[in-house]
């Protein structure tokens, strides 16, 4: 890969291409490179607790419902429960299960004044195949990343 700021330069040019709002966006090879070499680094999985069991989860990430379970509905608290668990100076990525939450929480983030958000783009599952299945086109899991299955 490269070096951090390499690798920030590049997600940092991702955001200006897409008309992103926050820092950038990475691959998910490249955020995990980025907390390997960013001291204080957070990566953030805004997947449910439900998600979080039956489908894995990433080591040492810190895990914030962005939808609360079952119910679907936007976890109100989010942005306080992110506010206890996080220095709003510290570099934060998010991911979700395909990137779409992830960026949706980037945002609000970015917005409350978190200067320093990337999204995780194809999330920890990736996009859905012909078969309408997932972990089989991009996404942490696929990228053989530190993951474990409770």
């Amino acid at each position: 890969m490269g070096t951090l700021t390499a690798l920030l330069d590049l997600a940092h040019r991702r955001a200006i291409e897409l008309d992103l709002p926050y820092q950038g966006a990475l691959t998910p090879a490249e955020a995990h490179q980025v907390w390997q070499l960013a001291p204080g680094a957070k990566l953030v999985d805004v997947r449910s607790r439900a998600e979080l069991h039956l489908v894995g989860h990433i080591p040492g990430a810190v895990n914030l419902e962005w939808e609360l379970w079952p119910s679907g509905q936007i976890n109100t608290g989010f942005l306080t429960q992110l506010r206890q668990a996080i220095d709003p100076e510290s570099l934060v990525m998010f991911i979700c299960r395909s990137g779409h939450r992830s960026d949706n929480a980037a945002r609000l983030v970015t917005q409350s004044g978190y200067n320093n958000c990337y999204n995780v783009l194809e999330g920890f599952e990736g996009a859905l195949d012909a078969n309408k299945q997932r972990g089989h086109i991009g996404g942490w899991k696929f990228a053989n990343l530190p993951w474990e299955q409770e």
